[in-house]
């Protein structure tokens, strides 16, 4: 084989395994996505006893399939890049090679059944194959308004946080020890579950005075839960609004064309979010599109 036709086929498998603008492209991704969910379900029946006491067998060959399959698909991501470390050492290569080594690692040493659940890690690889071209605009939008609210949330936990302690305090002061209020930490505890509605019951108060206090935490906490939503979502309406709706009036020279994106991933440096019709890498200018 040339090294013109070695060059090309790789390119070729490249496109195919990163990409999913070509129809190959994205027939691979939906084989990739029923394989991962056929995967978990495996992992989930596995965990079960009686299931896994039946059908023991079967499981385990099915899951032996699956991992050689990802085991292949590993190895052609690693040798249809220029650089290979870029992938190995990059977050979705990680994802990879952790959830497929344990059934590998189960073959030599044995007894570490309890390594099986990292396959369950396969589950992260989806939002790797929603990069498809029609998601890619929406999860954008997400990552913007989490970005545009983080300083606001975090001002908000902050708060948050001071008055569980608060009220944690006042409520081990007003309980005490002999209703299960030992110390602060504790109590605090209570309150963040108290808090966030979860209610676990292993504390509760006894006296009229803390179960009065109990009932304004209660109520408080629909209202916190309310809030890290209200700001998420605002952010999010506003990164959906029309880019001329975001404009000042009168003013056509500001007037910006929306960007369109697209999934295609530079061969050499694994970036993406390229522009449509981008001749070249945004972060390491290497030729996209290849003869």
């Amino acid at each position: 084989m040339s090294k013109y036709t070695r060059n090309k086929w790789r390119l070729k498998l490249h496109e195919i395994i990163y990409e999913a603008d070509t129809p190959e492209g994205k027939l691979f991704d939906v084989v990739l996505l029923i394989t991962i969910l056929a995967s978990i379900l495996l992992v989930m029946l596995e965990s079960v006893n009686s299931i896994d006491k039946n059908f023991h067998n079967f499981l385990n060959i099915s899951e032996w399939i699956i991992t050689i399959l990802f085991t292949i698909e590993y190895i052609a991501r690693i040798i249809t890049v220029r650089k290979p470390l870029n992938y190995v050492f990059s977050f979705y290569g990680i994802v990879d090679l952790l959830s497929t080594i344990p059934k590998y690692i189960s073959l030599i040493f044995g007894g570490v059944h309890a390594l099986a659940a990292l396959r369950a890690l396969r589950l992260l690889r989806v939002f790797r194959i929603l990069k498809l071209a029609r998601y890619l605009g929406a999860s954008n939008n997400l990552i913007n308004a989490l970005k545009a609210s983080k300083a606001k949330i975090s001002v908000f936990l902050f708060a948050v946080i001071i008055v569980a302690i608060i009220l944690g305090t006042i409520m081990y002061l007003v309980e005490g020890e002999e209703n299960g209020f030992s110390n602060i930490p504790k109590s605090v505890y209570w309150c963040i579950v108290t808090l966030t509605t979860v209610g676990f019951g292993d504390i509760a108060p006894q006296t009229p005075l803390g179960q009065f206090i109990a009932s304004l935490v209660m109520i408080l906490g629909y209202g916190i839960i309310a809030v890290p939503t209200g700001i998420v979502s605002a952010e999010y309406t506003n990164q959906n609004k029309p880019i001329k709706e975001k404009e000042p009036i009168n003013k056509p020279e500001n007037k910006v064309t929306p960007v369109q994106l697209n999934s295609q991933c530079c061969a050499n440096c694994l970036a993406i979010k390229h522009q449509d019709g981008a001749q070249y890498c945004h972060k390491c200018g290497c030729k996209l599109h290849h003869d």
